[in-house]
């Protein structure tokens, strides 16, 4: 076999990331390119091990050290966000829907990046516009990832596209998708077994805001409550990570996604604090400001921030 190209997501990864780089990969091999395999980058999350466990789908391969080794970038465009000691050269494709962040190739790639609520539909349309069949498996994994990054479609980034989609690809799953999607969410939000580090890094993204170093995290439960008990482990967490990686601030949303509302957690030096409370219109108050309505890490909590932070 010719050398493998990974097709892998960004670091702590999510049920997008993750699924995408399945079912990229599986499309990949359809249209010829064997070399394409599947790859984590890093431990998988509760959620989507219920999905692939539901499925019958196997774990990708978790890859932490890109030297020398050719990827396809999946659900990130960041360097930031991707798998360590990866060479821009090396990169064959990139497939997302985030905003598109300082990335130079030497040659021209294909790229393909847009504004919908999950990689996971981008890809669906691409079986579509190359008349591959979509597998049960397949179709399920692309569903969950929709349904996922959009909070079954209450996050502002949800577009018609992804709810068409989401009604094709239950079709082929054979499942009922808001009841499938509320099992996901349950699976998701489970927070009992899980450590205050791991609630931080369960879903956790690096920015830079203009020169402010940053971290950005969020974890989704259906009550708030149940983190009540470990919010000041939380905390703790925050500040040994800040101290550990010299990041001027880091931002955690705690998102309540039945209320649809956001405690946003914050730890950081004077002038992010200040930065951060422009952001977001109000006072730090117990180390957090509370935003209804707020679901979002990508349209709702990065752009004010990076507006904050302009020079």
């Amino acid at each position: 076999m010719t050398d493998k190209i990974y097709v892998i997501g960004h670091k702590s990864p999510d049920t997008d990331s993750v699924t995408s780089a399945i079912t990229y990969a599986n499309l990949k091999n359809a249209l010829g390119m064997k070399e394409a395999v599947p790859a984590a980058a890093g431990d998988i999350n509760a959620e989507t091990k219920f999905l692939l466990d539901h499925f019958k789908v196997p774990y990708p391969e978790k890859l932490t050290d890109a030297t020398d080794k050719k990827v396809i970038l999946v659900d990130h465009n960041e360097m930031a966000q991707a798998v360590d000691n990866l060479n821009m050269e090396n990169i064959v494709e990139i497939v997302d829907h985030h905003k598109i962040g300082g990335l130079a190739t030497g040659k021209p790639i294909f790229f393909l990046n847009e504004p919908v609520g999950a990689t996971g539909g981008i890809i669906a349309n691409l079986y579509e516009m190359n008349n591959v069949p979509i597998s049960k498996e397949m179709a399920g994994l692309m569903m969950s990832a929709i349904l996922s990054d959009t909070v079954l479609f209450k996050s502002p980034t949800c577009t018609p596209r992804d709810k068409t989609a989401v009604e094709k690809l239950a079709k082929i799953a054979g499942v009922d998708p808001m009841s499938f999607g509320m099992e996901l969410l349950k699976a998701k939000s489970d927070v009992s077994s899980k450590s205050a580090k791991d609630i931080l890094l369960g879903d956790f993204k690096k920015f830079d805001f203009s020169g402010t170093k940053s971290g950005v995290g969020q974890i989704e439960v259906m009550d708030l409550k149940d983190l009540e008990p470990k919010r000041a482990a939380i905390l703790e967490e925050m500040n040994k990570m800040k101290d550990a990686e010299g990041l001027d601030m880091i931002v955690l949303m705690l998102t309540d996604v039945m209320k649809e509302a956001s405690d946003i957690l914050f730890v950081g030096n004077a002038q992010a604090a200040a930065g951060f409370e422009k952001a977001f219109g109000g006072k730090i108050q117990n180390n957090s400001i509370y935003k209804e309505k707020v679901l979002s890490r990508k349209k709702q909590v990065v752009p004010p921030l990076e507006g904050a932070f302009k020079k």
